[in-house]
């Protein structure tokens, strides 16, 4: 069975925590699909684009190089499942081969963790708060810089995440 050792989306290696490689059959025909774990920052970016310019690299060398369609998958962890149809199938004949009537796919989420995700590339949110504090906090709040508050906010949090969690 082939692995995958490199992805490229529109040109832009992403980092790839897990995949699988197969040819799907159904009814209708074949599709060559990539189902993949990636970060959080990555299915944000490319879940609603309908399709993009994918360079795969086997571990074998070989390279293939597709238009694909995407889609987000819902699953415990961030994941992306890439796909086009083929007209020949044997031209892959190395990938598994799974049938619309199997009752299992491949499992790519066993061994990973958000964590281990998140380690490699965390994902940054806006928050709003609402928060009322003595009019001299205020005030201080008020003559920060936005980056320093976002540091000050940040370092913070972590402090007393870290003091909760030890507990």
């Amino acid at each position: 069975m082939a692995a995958v050792k490199l992805v490229k989306i529109d040109g832009e290696s992403i980092h790839v925590f897990n995949s699988a490689i197969y040819l799907f059959e159904s009814s209708t025909g074949f599709t060559l699909e990539l189902d993949m774990i990636v970060s959080e920052v990555a299915v944000k970016k490319y879940k609603n684009e309908k399709n993009l310019i994918i360079e795969i690299q086997l571990d074998d060398g070989r390279i293939i190089s597709s238009i694909m369609y995407v889609k987000a998958l819902v699953g415990r962890l961030p994941q992306l499942s890439l796909f086009c149809e083929i007209n020949d199938p044997n031209e892959y004949p190395d990938l598994d081969r799974i049938h619309e009537n199997d009752s299992e796919f491949p499992n790519i989420e066993d061994g990973i963790t958000i964590e281990e995700i998140r380690k490699v590339e965390m994902p940054i949110e806006k928050i709003s708060l609402k928060l009322k504090l003595p009019i001299d906090q205020v005030e201080w709040l008020q003559e920060q810089k936005t980056a320093d508050l976002h540091r000050f906010f940040k370092d913070v949090i972590y402090d007393y995440w870290r003091k909760q969690t030890s507990k």
